[in-house]
């Protein structure tokens, strides 16, 4: 893969459609080795949550369009190859960390160096809004347990379970989960 070829920038509202569809493409159906499926059904997210989304301050929504040439020099076709949010938030000690979630790489591109890319740059991206000399910058996100492979590649990329974790919620925002025992596990990674 030749990480030249990843092109990101801010979502906006423009984007929702397209970014509604790959999220549930790579969340809910069956392709690729990042989905859900067979832990929770439903939709992933809806169009209204993501204008909320991309209208919060706190939010900064980074998308790889499909272009006619595969490069940002090509114009955009208006398909969402990949996507990755990343939120800077205060916890109750006034301390700034970012949390890094709806993580998405096209299944046809899943394996190819694509999703590296795009962490990675979301990564620089919180570690410099973070950025505090005395201080490493801290990343957060929430991966479901039942989900080895994805912990396993998030622990190569530095991220380390916290041993916080929380049932998977059931308010209909977040799709139906499909075992009783589904749980959310926090990972941190420190980033000087």
């Amino acid at each position: 893969m030749n990480k030249n070829k990843v092109f990101l920038r801010q979502a906006q509202a423009d984007d929702i459609s397209a970014i509604e569809q790959l999220l549930n493409l790579c969340y809910r159906e069956n392709k690729g080795w990042t989905n859900e499926a067979n832990l929770v059904g439903g939709i992933r997210i809806t169009q209204n949550e993501l204008a909320t989304i991309l209208a919060d301050s706190k939010h900064y929504f980074f998308v790889y369009p499909k272009s006619t040439t595969g490069t940002r020099i090509g114009q955009e076709t208006g398909e969402l190859l990949g996507a990755i949010a990343v939120k800077i938030t205060e916890d109750i000690h006034d301390k700034r960390h970012a949390y890094i979630g709806m993580f998405a790489v096209h299944p046809d591109l899943q394996g190819q160096g694509v999703g590296n890319v795009i962490l990675q740059a979301a990564e620089t991206f919180a570690t410099r809004h973070l950025s505090d000399q005395n201080k490493p910058s801290r990343l957060t996100m929430s991966i479901l347990n039942h989900r080895p492979e994805l912990l396993a590649y998030y622990e190569r990329r530095g991220y380390q379970l916290t041993g916080y974790s929380e049932p998977f919620p059931e308010d209909d925002n977040n799709g139906e989960p499909k075992r009783q025992d589904l749980r959310l596990l926090q990972l941190e990674k420190l980033v000087y």
